[in-house]
This record gives C-alpha cells, structure tokens and sequence, in this order.
C-alpha cells in the first residue's frame, strides 16, 4: 500500500505545472495614429493574429516581455499583409500566457486584431 502511494505523489510531483494567462496586464499597445470609424465605409476581412515565446532557466535566456510584444506584433503584420492596400487592424488585443514547472519559465504572447478594408 505505502508503494502505491509513493508511486502515485511521485506521479503527481513531476505530472503538474503551474501556468497563468494575462490579457492586457499592460499597456503594450503604444499607438500613435488614431483612426475614427465614424461611417459604414469599412468591411471586417478577418482576424490576424501573431505569436511569440521565449523559455528561461533560472530567469535567463529569450527576450523580455516588450520583445516578445514587438515580435508577435511583427508576426501579426506580416501575416495581414498591409502595404500596398487601404487596410488597417483595429481592435489589438494583447494575451500573455505564463507556464513553468520547477527552474523553467515559458511565456507566450499572442497579439490579435481585426483586419479591415476601406471601401470608397
């Protein structure tokens, strides 16, 4: 019986984790241009979203919160495909998501909008 129980603690210790997600716990959105959506001269294309994460051992290694924003942002734009077209996102939303399990440290930041076309 004290096997059994052994067994299943040790289990339970290395089969657990902790993780926590954040949506917008900052301002990471720093937009200077602001676009007033006033008229009905717009149409919803899709929902564009970008992704980034980064590991740390010991609180070393990746980039920090801000880089991994820029980055998935970077992702997030390259992926809607703007230049060139009378497109814009609006309704960014910033998610973070923490994960770890002893010494290890994963964060996840995923950046997504609604991508919209200008119609004349």
């Amino acid at each position: 019986m004290k096997r059994y129980l052994l067994t299943f603690l040790m289990a339970a210790l290395f089969l657990t984790s902790c993780a926590t997600h954040h949506g917008i716990p900052k301002n990471y959105i720093q937009n200077s241009t602001e676009v007033v959506l006033t008229q009905n001269n717009f149409k919803v294309i899709e929902i564009v979203k970008g992704e980034a994460e980064a590991s740390y051992i010991l609180g070393f290694g990746g980039l920090g919160k801000n880089g991994l924003v820029a980055e998935a942002k970077a992702n997030m734009l390259a992926s809607a495909k703007l230049e060139g077209t009378s497109r814009t996102i609006i309704n960014e939303v910033v998610e973070v998501k923490t994960s770890g399990i002893f010494f290890i440290t994963k964060y996840k930041v995923i950046v997504s909008g609604q991508l919209i076309e200008f119609e004349d």
